[in-house]
This record gives structure tokens, C-alpha cells and sequence, in this order.
């Protein structure tokens, strides 16, 4: 199976990687830390600025594979700090609508570029 990869305007990859591959029924978006890509630096603000720049990023990528937010089935969430966990929450619950995706939350060390989140996704196409 050959991968077919979707790059979207709206996103910036910090690596040898695309920003998501279509494989068949199922989208795999790369994980996106909150680079502003009009500027391609860190978007300055806290925990809620840099978890909304994800965001935007990410559907950014969903747009430009024809897919929208009620497509993602299982959402990965990378912290840097544990401590921004209820305000990961407050950002993560206005990009969703009840039955939320699945989801993983995962403290690490450290993310690319000084990032304090970074998240990926899965999204079914109908």
C-alpha cells in the first residue's frame, strides 16, 4: 500500500513527516505543536493559547482532507506539565461536540521547539 499524504497551508511540519496520511478510511494527522504558521514560531500566550494553536492546526489539516472535527475518533495529548491538565480541558471541550473522541493524555519530558502541548489525531471518514 502506497501512502498518500495531505499537507495543509495551514500547519507547519517541523520534520521529515506530512501533516496527515489517508489511508483509505482512516486519517492519521502527525502531531501538531502550536507553531502560528504565518509566522512558523511558537504562538506566545500560555497553556490555553499554545492547546487552541493545536487546534487550529489540526483542523486546518481535517479541512484540507475534506474531513471536519465530528470525523476524529481518538485524540493523543502530550504535556510538558501535568499542572495544565484542567486547562488543556477547557480548551479541549469547545473543539468537540458530546460523544467526545477518545483520548490519551501523556506527561513528557519535553516537546519539539520548546512546546508545552502537543496533539495528534485519528479521524473515519463516513
Amino acid at each position: 500500500m502506497s501512502r498518500k499524504a495531505i499537507n495543509a497551508k495551514g500547519a507547519i511540519a517541523v520534520g521529515p513527516y506530512s501533516h496527515a496520511i489517508d489511508a483509505g478510511e482512516t486519517l492519521y494527522l502527525s502531531g501538531q505543536t502550536p507553531i502560528d504558521s504565518n509566522t512558523g514560531k511558537l504562538v506566545e500566550g500560555d497553556i490555553s493559547a499554545q492547546t487552541k494553536q493545536c487546534f487550529i492546526n489540526l483542523f486546518n489539516v481535517l479541512d484540507a482532507a475534506g474531513l471536519k472535527p465530528e470525523h476524529v475518533i481518538k485524540v493523543n495529548v502530550f504535556l510538558t506539565n501535568m499542572d495544565n491538565f484542567r486547562a488543556l480541558n477547557e480548551v479541549y471541550e469547545k473543539q468537540f461536540t458530546s460523544p467526545y473522541p477518545a483520548r490519551t493524555t501523556i506527561g513528557v519530558a519535553s516537546l519539539p521547539l520548546g512546546a508545552e502541548v502537543e496533539i495528534e489525531m485519528i479521524a473515519k471518514k463516513n
